[in-house]
C-alpha cells in the first residue's frame, strides 16, 4: 500500500474533530472504488488525435481551495478517488501502479537528509533513507514497498521564497502548509524551478466531513500511458510517461494544516529548460486559475482580444467572440474538436483553430489529378480552447495567437468563410426580427465592442450622418429610386458580401447610390494601389450620372472596384462617396488616385484621402481634349498627334511635341489648351514620375468597353437595364482575365537569346509585363556608360543611348544592389528601366534584385 495511504489510514484522524480511532484491520476494511466519470467523450477530430491531452486542456475545476474538499466531482487533473469505510478516500486503479505488496505498520521517518538545503538547492547526497523510512524498489517486478509515519516527524526549518505572486514555502519533509491548495501551489512552484510538471494523483477524504485526509502529488511523467488508445491510429500519441517515482505526499494534522510525510526528489527523465517551463501542463493550470481569479475580481469588459480565463455564457458566444477577433486580425476560424458529457450530452470542452491548421491528406488519386487544389493548410497552431466550469460558464483554458503564415488584409476579410457565415447569420436574424439595421442581441453586440463590426454600414445602407444640407441637383423619378433600392436589397440578401450605401438630401430623399460586389472587393485588395475615378458620364447632362472606381490587374486589364450614381455633384456628395468607398474596402486607401479636372473632386480627395497622391488623369485629359477640339480641328491624324504629345514620358520631348502640335494645327490661340498647359504639372506624365501610377493611362487607351456603357445611360433607358448591362460588361472583363491566366499557363513568351536575366523575368512576370521588360532589356543594349563617379557609399553613372546627347543619372549601392535612375520609371510604372538594367549588367548582376519585382505585376499577384 502506498505510503500516503498508509499514513492516512493508520493516522489518528477520522472525522476531523480530533478524535482518534484505531485503524481498521485489513480483513475488515471495506473499500469502495469510485472511478472517474468519463464525462468528456471525444468526437471525431484529427487534431485531437494528434496529441491534444485531455489532462492538460480539459475542464479545470481547481478555481479555489475549497472546491476540492466540498465536492465529490471528478478532479480535472486526472485524479481518482476511492473511499474506505473509516472515512478515508483511497486512490485509483488499485491505488499504486508500483505496489502489489503493502505494509501498513506506521514507522518513524527521518527527514534529516531529505528535501532542500537552506539555499533552496538539492543536497549532494540522496534523499534520506533510513531503517524507519525506506523506499524499496525491485527492478525486476517493479514492486514498491513504503512505510512512513508522520506522527514523529519534525517540521524542521521552513524556507519561504517571495516573488511577485506572493510567498511560497519550499517543500521539505515535515513542512506544514496552511491548506491543501497552498501545498499544491508551493510544490508546483518548486516544480517550475526544477523543470517538471506535477499531477494530482490520489486523494483520501473523510466520509464524515468530506475533508481531504491525505493527498499525493506526482511528477507528470509518473506511471505509464495506456496503449489501447494508440491502436488503429494514423498518428499515435507520443508517450510522455516514463514511470517516474518523484512525488510529494501530505496528510492533514489535528491543527488543520497539511504536513509533508513523504518527499521523493529523484526523477528518471530530463527536466525541461527554463525557457519552456511555463508551457508545462501544471504551470498552465496555475496561470488559468490566476486569470480566472483576476477576471472575477476586476470583471473587465471584453476588448476584442481573447485572454486566458475569459468567461462566456455559452459556447456560441465564445465562437462569435473568437470569430470577431479573427475578422479583426485577418483569418478564418474552424471548429476543430468537441468533447461532450456522456451524462447530458452538453459540450464540456471545444477547440477553435485557424482555418490553415493541420495539413491536407494526400489525394488518393495521386498524379491522375490534372488540376490539384491549391494547398491552404500549413500547420498553423493558432487556436482557442474553452472548457465548461462548475458554474456552467465556458472559460478560455488555452489561447495561441501566433500564426505561421501571412494574414488576410482587411479588405479581404469579408471573403473568409467564417466571416461570410457570420454576416449571413446576422442578416437572417435581422430579417426575422423585422429590422434591417439591428445586430443580434445574443451577446454578439457586447463581444464585438471595439472591433468595429457594429459600425459597418452594410447593416444600414442609408447614411444618416452625412446627409446633404441642400436639395439634390439632378432630378430622379421616384419609381427609379425604389427600383434601385429594391434591386440592391435583393442582391444583399443573395450575397452577404455585396455592399451598397445611400445618401439622403436635406428633404431625406434618396440621392446618391454606391455599390460594389464581392469580386470588386477582392480585386481592390489585390490591385487597389492605383485607382482611377472616372466622372466622364457626369459631364453629359443627358446621361445618368454614373461614376466609376477602376484600376488594372497584372495583365494590364481593366478592373472595376465600385460604381455610383451621383444625382448631386457638390463637394458634400464627393466627400460622402470617397468616405463610403474606403469604408467598403475595409479602410485600405490607394497609393495614387487619378481623377478628372474638377475643383470639388480635388477638395473632396484632399479632405478624405490626405495620404494619397492625387493626380489628374492623363487619359481623361486626352478624352476632354478630343471633345473640346473636335470641332476646331478637322484632321484624321490629329488624334494620333495629340496622343503622342500628351502621353510622352520625357519632359523635353513633351514640350517639343506640344509646340509642334500647336504649329501644325494652328492652336496657339486656343484658350482651353493654354489653360491645361499651365496646369501640366498636375496631369502630364513627365511631372508625376514620383507617383506610382501602374501605367494605367496607357492601359486605358486601348479600352473601349467604357464607351459601350454610355448608350444605356440615356434618359429613356431604365436604370435597372443599365445596372444589369453593367454587370455583364464587368463579367466580360473578368472573363478576359481568365483567358489571360489560361494562356499564361499554356505558352511562354519568346526570348531574344539565352539570357539569364530574361529567363528569370519570364518565369516571374505576366506575359504583357515581361514584354515591357523585354523591350527595356533590348534598349539597354544600345545604352553606353559615359562617366562613373565612385563615392564612399554610392557609385554614380552617367548613361545615354548611343548617338544621343541626353544623359540619365543612375545611382548604384553595392550594399544592397539598389539602383535608382533619374528617369524614375520604376517609381512610376514598377519595372526597371533600360538605364538601370545596363548598370546592373555592368556590375555583373545577372538577375533582377527581388526589391525590384513588384508582386502586382507577377504571375502570383493574387496568391
Amino acid at each position: 500500500m502506498d505510503s500516503g495511504l498508509a499514513a492516512g489510514v493508520s493516522n489518528s484522524i477520522g472525522d476531523g474533530n480530533g478524535e482518534k480511532r484505531d485503524p481498521p484491520s485489513r480483513a475488515n476494511a471495506e473499500v469502495a472504488f469510485v472511478h472517474e466519470d468519463a464525462s468528456l467523450s471525444q468526437e471525431a477530430s484529427s487534431a485531437d488525435k494528434d496529441g491534444m491531452d485531455i489532462d492538460s486542456e480539459s475542464t479545470y475545476s481547481c478555481l479555489n481551495s475549497s472546491s476540492d474538499s466540498d465536492k465529490k466531482s471528478v478532479n480535472s487533473d486526472g485524479e481518482h478517488e476511492f473511499t474506505s469505510q473509516n472515512g478515508s478516500s483511497i486512490d485509483h486503479n488499485g491505488l499504486n501502479k508500483y505496489a502489489e505488496h503493502e505494509r501498513r505498520s506506521p514507522r518513524t521517518c527521518d527527514n534529516s537528509n531529505n528535501g532542500l538545503d537552506i539555499e533552496g538547492k538539492k543536497d549532494n547526497h540522496s534523499p534520506g533513507v533510513s531503517s524507519d523510512n525506506q523506499l524499496e524498489v525491485d527492478a525486476d517486478d517493479k514492486h514498491v514497498s513504503t512505510s512512513e509515519g508522520p506522527s514523529s516527524a519534525s517540521s524542521g526549518s521552513v524556507q519561504v521564497v517571495k516573488d511577485e505572486a506572493g510567498e511560497y514555502i519550499v517543500p521539505k519533509l515535515g513542512v506544514e502548509f496552511e491548506s491543501e491548495d497552498h501545498a499544491y501551489k508551493c510544490y508546483n512552484r518548486y516544480a517550475l524551478m526544477e523543470g517538471f510538471s506535477i499531477r494530482k494523483d490520489f486523494v483520501n477524504r473523510s466520509k464524515v466531513t468530506g475533508l481531504v485526509v491525505s493527498r499525493r502529488y506526482t511528477c507528470h511523467r509518473q506511471g505509464y500511458g495506456s496503449t489501447k488508445h494508440n491502436v488503429n491510429m494514423n498518428k499515435p500519441r507520443k508517450e510522455t510517461r516514463t514511470g517516474c517515482l518523484a512525488h510529494m505526499t501530505i496528510t492533514r494534522q489535528t491543527n488543520g494544516k497539511y504536513r509533508v510525510i513523504h518527499f521523493e526528489t529523484r526523477h528518471n527523465h530530463e527536466f525541461v529548460t527554463p525557457f519552456t517551463a511555463h508551457l508545462l501542463p501544471s504551470q498552465k493550470r496555475i496561470s488559468f486559475v490566476e486569470a480566472v481569479e483576476a477576471e472575477s475580481a476586476t470583471a473587465p469588459v471584453p476588448d476584442g482580444v481573447p485572454k486566458l480565463g475569459m468567461g462566456f455564457d455559452t459556447e456560441n458566444h465564445a465562437y462569435e467572440f473568437y470569430n470577431a477577433y479573427a475578422g479583426q486580425v485577418g483569418f478564418s476560424v474552424r471548429k476543430d474538436y468537441v468533447n461532450r458529457s456522456k451524462i447530458d450530452g452538453a459540450v464540456a470542452s471545444r477547440r477553435y483553430t485557424c482555418f490553415r491548421e493541420g495539413y491536407r491528406q494526400k489525394d488518393k488519386r495521386g498524379s491522375k489529378v490534372k488540376r490539384p487544389r491549391k494547398e491552404t493548410r500549413v500547420g498553423c497552431m493558432a487556436q482557442l480552447v474553452i472548457s465548461r466550469q462548475a458554474d456552467g460558464r465556458y472559460r478560455v483554458t488555452h489561447f495561441e495567437e501566433r500564426h505561421n503564415h501571412e494574414l488576410v488584409p482587411a479588405c479581404k476579410v469579408r471573403m473568409l468563410r467564417s466571416q461570410k457565415r457570420s454576416v449571413t447569420n446576422q442578416i437572417v436574424e435581422s430579417s426575422a426580427s423585422g429590422s434591417s439595421d439591428a445586430l443580434p442581441k445574443s451577446g454578439t453586440e457586447l463581444l464585438l465592442t471595439g472591433i468595429g463590426v457594429q459600425d459597418d454600414f452594410m447593416y444600414d445602407p442609408i447614411d444618416h450622418e452625412m446627409s446633404l444640407t441642400s436639395k439634390r441637383v439632378l432630378g430622379i423619378k421616384q419609381e427609379e429610386v425604389e427600383s434601385i433600392h429594391q434591386y440592391f436589397q435583393r442582391k444583399k440578401l443573395k450575397d452577404p458580401s455585396f455592399v451598397y450605401a445611400v445618401q439622403l438630401d436635406v428633404e431625406e430623399e434618396m440621392t446618391n447610390f454606391f455599390w460594389a460586389e464581392e469580386k470588386m472587393l477582392v480585386d481592390y485588395g489585390d490591385f487597389g494601389d492605383v485607382v482611377c475615378f472616372d466622372t466622364t458620364c457626369c459631364l453629359n447632362k443627358e446621361w445618368k450620372p454614373l461614376v466609376l472606381f477602376f484600376g488594372i490587374n497584372n495583365h494590364k486589364q481593366l478592373l472595376v472596384f465600385g460604381a455610383a450614381f451621383l444625382y448631386d455633384d457638390t463637394v458634400q456628395s464627393f466627400k460622402w462617396l470617397f468616405r463610403t468607398f474606403i469604408k467598403a474596402m475595409s479602410g485600405k486607401t490607394p497609393k495614387t488616385i487619378l481623377s478628372d479636372r474638377f475643383a470639388v473632386i480635388s477638395e473632396a480627395i484632399i479632405s478624405e484621402l490626405p495620404k494619397t497622391y492625387h493626380k489628374l488623369c492623363t487619359w481623361q485629359m486626352y478624352q476632354d481634349a478630343l471633345k473640346h477640339l473636335n470641332q476646331v480641328v478637322i484632321s484624321d491624324s490629329f488624334s494620333n498627334d495629340l496622343c503622342g504629345c500628351i502621353f510622352n514620358p520625357d519632359e523635353e520631348d513633351f514640350i517639343d511635341s506640344w509646340k509642334v502640335m500647336l504649329d501644325t494645327y494652328g492652336l496657339w490661340e486656343n484658350e482651353w489648351l493654354h489653360g491645361i498647359f499651365v496646369e501640366r504639372e498636375k496631369w502630364a506624365l513627365p511631372y508625376s514620375k514620383h507617383m506610382f501610377s501602374a501605367d494605367i493611362e496607357t492601359a486605358l487607351l486601348s479600352e473601349d468597353s467604357i464607351t459601350s456603357l454610355k448608350k444605356y445611360l440615356k434618359p429613356e433607358s431604365c436604370v435597372l437595364q443599365f445596372v444589369k448591362h453593367f454587370g455583364r460588361v464587368v463579367n466580360e472583363w473578368r472573363y478576359k482575365e481568365l483567358e489571360a491566366n489560361y494562356d499564361m499557363g499554356q505558352h511562354m513568351p519568346g526570348l531574344m537569346g539565352d539570357v539569364i536575366l530574361l529567363k528569370q523575368a519570364r518565369e516571374v512576370y505576366t506575359p504583357i509585363i515581361f514584354k515591357m521588360f523585354h523591350q527595356e532589356y533590348e534598349d539597354c543594349l544600345n545604352i553606353v556608360i559615359n562617366q562613373c563617379i565612385d563615392t564612399a557609399s554610392l557609385v554614380e553613372y552617367k548613361v545615354s543611348t548611343y548617338g544621343q546627347v541626353r544623359q540619365y543619372t543612375v545611382l548604384y549601392s553595392s550594399e544592397d544592389d539598389s539602383v535608382t535612375c533619374s528617369c524614375m520609371k520604376f517609381q512610376s510604372v514598377g519595372i526597371l528601366c533600360s538605364h538601370a538594367v545596363k548598370v546592373l549588367d555592368y556590375r555583373n548582376i545577372k538577375i533582377v534584385p527581388s526589391q525590384y519585382i513588384l508582386k502586382r505585376w507577377t504571375r502570383e499577384a493574387r496568391a
